[in-house]
């Protein structure tokens, strides 16, 4: 669950502001727009350049091709950066990635990200705290996938994407995707992830309209993940 109602836009907006203070990485820096459907991971180099996310949704996923069966990995919205791990070892990116939402974002050669780090304190500790919060979320989604039923994933699944703001509760990011989408999310499959929203909409937790989820009772929402 997110507290701060301006996480997202204030990730953003430090980005760009350590990103001018470099005059190399401003000149070396370049926008990109990828197109629902498309693959940049894929496309770019992932091993020579970094990216940081201004506007758009990308999933980053696998997929097992004896069964056809996704796991997402992560979900990237604005403010989010990729790929840490290529900008730590220096390998190329493994994982597949699609663009949910058209989506723009900054290319910036990795040499110049690492002297940010190394240079600049601000970006430094920003870098840190969001590569802890990314291994975080990995370890989530594997405890997520050990120990817990479809239905308390999908509980956790919406607590982790909800932001509380003057006791009002808004689900992001997640809110608009398909059943499928979300699925993916949890390790499941579209049927058994209905049955779980429609107990949670039975319940009064959730609301959809217009195949968008609303949180409707944040309460109930933690009392259930406290069972």
């Amino acid at each position: 669950m997110q507290k701060d109602d301006n996480v997202a836009l204030s990730s953003q907006e430090l980005v760009l502001q350590e990103v001018q203070k470099l005059p190399q990485a401003l000149k070396s820096q370049k926008k990109l727009l990828f197109k629902k459907g498309e693959d940049p991971l894929n496309s770019t180099h992932t091993d020579r350049y970094f990216y940081f996310i201004l506007s758009g949704k990308v999933k980053i996923f696998q997929i097992d091709l004896n069964s056809s069966k996704e796991q997402t990995l992560y979900m990237l919205s604005q403010g989010d950066m990729f790929d840490v791990v290529s900008l730590l070892d220096g390998s190329q990116n493994r994982h597949i990635s699609q663009v949910l939402e058209e989506s723009e974002v900054i290319q910036i050669p990795l040499d110049d990200v690492k002297e940010m780090i190394e240079i600049d304190n601000k970006f430094r500790q920003f870098f840190y705290i969001y590569l802890a919060n990314q291994l975080k979320s990995m370890e989530d989604l594997a405890l997520s996938l050990s120990f817990y039923d479809v239905f308390q994933r999908v509980l956790h699944l919406f607590s982790k994407f909800t932001y509380i703001k003057n006791d009002k509760a808004e689900l992001r990011v997640i809110d608009n995707l398909s059943h499928e989408e979300l699925a993916s999310m949890v390790g499941s499959v579209r049927k058994v992830v209905n049955r779980s929203l429609q107990t949670l909409k039975k319940d009064g937790v959730i609301d959809v309209k217009r195949k968008k989820i609303f949180i409707k009772d944040f309460t109930k929402l933690f009392e259930k993940l406290s069972l």
